[in-house]
């Protein structure tokens, strides 16, 4: 497989931090691998944030990436809704990650996102999305944000944006570690 450069990523306007909402700077860019549907890898040159206030660095990761993840949200996403029945060129092992690394924060992101929605005054906020409720993992998330295709990069990035993203250590984990 061929890894080649795609494009360098840049916002369209300015880019509130995450961590106290105040404008950054551009520091510079790093490069950030990927891993297509089609197994093809890409290079994407992403641009380096400093909060102008906290002095904290952000990257400015686009719709299609998933923190801390090498494969690109479609994949994962087509492996999470359809696990018996996707192409994703990954091995098992992978596989088994994404699904451990879903299944482990699904109610702390439903709490994210509820906790979001009650700060921007959005009503009719599901309530019972619990993980003592019947329904599947991905039926709950769906409640917040559709189940059509995106719906991984949909609670992503509000998450992301607002500093809640939980950095998670995926590969050579232990139940003791």
């Amino acid at each position: 497989m061929k890894t080649r450069l795609a494009f360098l990523v840049r916002g369209a306007g300015r880019i509130p931090s995450p961590c106290c909402g105040k404008s950054m700077s551009v520091i510079g860019t790093r490069n950030r691998k990927s891993k297509k549907s089609s197994g093809e890898s890409c290079v994407y040159s992403i641009r380096r944030l400093e909060c102008d206030q906290c002095e904290k660095i952000h990257h400015e990761l686009p719709d299609f990436l998933v923190p801390y993840k090498r494969y690109e949200s479609e994949c994962i996403e087509a492996v999470l809704s359809n696990p018996n029945h996707h192409d994703i060129p990954a091995d098992e092992s992978t596989l088994f990650r994404w699904f451990e690394w879903f299944h482990s924060l699904i109610d702390y992101w439903i709490g994210c996102l509820i906790s979001i929605m009650h700060r921007t005054k959005q009503e009719n906020i599901p309530l019972d999305l619990t993980s003592e409720n019947p329904e599947t993992a991905l039926q709950r998330l769906g409640r917040l944000v559709g189940d059509a295709p995106g719906w991984l990069g949909r609670f992503v990035r509000p998450i992301v944006n607002i500093n809640l993203w939980l950095h998670t250590r995926s590969a050579f984990l232990s139940e003791l570690g």
